[in-house]
């Protein structure tokens, strides 16, 4: 496995990259606008395709580099269903799991610091996001945070984990990279409250200095830009509406972007193909399953995929292929489910 602990050395923020092999798939946890450059310079050196960005929570401290990882390598962005984020690709709920080529992480609600943070289990790890820090807590009094919910994440989830189990934070301040479930128990100062009401009065009377970047950084991470809007202008996008009756018609070919596990969830949408999104360069090409397809039947491709941001950038990526007579639906599945249109369930 390749594993890549990296450092921001202004907001002390800790990133991860993270593959199963060289030359495969990877992901990346919280990155910071301003280290993306050296993101793309690593994931060059060691031939790895980026398939997923993932915040833990909408950041005060720092400007995420989702958006930028997202416009430079057309990979996946992954944050909480809770996140108020324009849009991402993919939000996940407690318990879901996201995969990559090789490896897994199980998504765990950890909320406190903030309304929609999250915890990332990985095997014999866990990243912890600003909820457990190495002899520390995430504060608890903006974005909605909570000392309440926090001491649940702690006790009830994060401390349940097996004692072995590495803890890799968002943050470090003094130096300290990884620990364990075991020794926060044991030695983190802010663990050793005998009560949830002794914890929130703890966290209640830190009185501490807002971040810094805070007024500019909430603001920015929670509009990281969309892919949509580019392809909105463009006429490339089609309403779930208009696409109600279109995918009717024999010449449309409706293609699903999302993964196995999404469709299973979320249902599908009837007579829809499987595209999956980490195959799409492939299915695009010559002999790919959507350029002979399409090319074979004349007939007009229109993607989808959960909100509507992977499907923008397959229009873009399928433009850019020749294959001009392509098109998405806005908003994705989401949309369509608000709008009270028919799913059909995917076993």
């Amino acid at each position: 496995m390749i594993f890549r602990q990296l450092f921001d050395g202004v907001s002390s923020t800790y990133t991860y990259l993270i593959a199963s092999k060289l030359g495969g798939e990877a992901l990346i946890i919280d990155p910071v606008l301003d280290k993306v450059d050296r993101y793309i310079q690593l994931l060059e050196e060691l031939d790895l395709k980026l398939v997923k960005a993932m915040d833990t929570h909408i950041h005060a401290d720092h400007i995420t580099g989702l958006g930028a990882l997202r416009d430079r390598t057309q990979c996946i962005t992954v944050m909480g269903e809770q996140s108020d984020v324009d849009v991402v690709s993919l939000r996940v709920n407690d318990g879901d799991i996201i995969d990559i080529e090789g490896l897994s992480l199980k998504a765990i609600y950890t909320p406190g610091h903030t309304l929609d943070s999250y915890s990332f289990l990985m095997d014999d790890r866990v990243f912890t996001g600003d909820t457990l820090f190495i002899r520390g807590t995430g504060r608890t009094d903006f974005q909605n945070g909570d000392p309440e919910a926090q001491y649940d994440s702690l006790f009830n989830k994060l401390l349940k984990l097996p004692d072995t189990t590495l803890v890799y934070p968002g943050h470090d301040y003094k130096g300290d990279t990884v620990s364990t479930i075991a020794e926060e128990r044991a030695f983190n100062p802010r663990l050793q409250v005998k009560s949830k009401q002794e914890y929130v009065d703890l966290m209640n009377n830190l009185n501490l200095q807002n971040p810094k970047m805070m007024d500019v950084a909430v603001p920015a991470n929670m509009s990281i830009g969309l892919s949509q809007d580019e392809v909105d202008r463009k006429g490339w996008s089609i309403s779930v509406h208009d696409s109600s009756h279109l995918i009717e018609q024999p010449d449309i070919l409706l293609a699903d972007l999302r993964d196995n596990r999404e469709r299973t969830q979320n249902g599908v949408i009837t007579g829809s193909v499987h595209a999956p999104y980490n195959e799409l360069v492939e299915n695009l090409k010559p002999g790919g399953m959507l350029y002979e397809l399409i090319s074979s039947t004349g007939k007009r491709l229109l993607f989808y995929c959960a909100y509507g941001e992977r499907s923008a950038m397959a229009v873009k990526r399928a433009q850019e292929a020749g294959l001009t007579n392509t098109a998405h639906i806005k908003g994705g599945i989401d949309a369509w489910k608000k709008a009270g249109l028919p799913l059909e369930t995917e076993t």
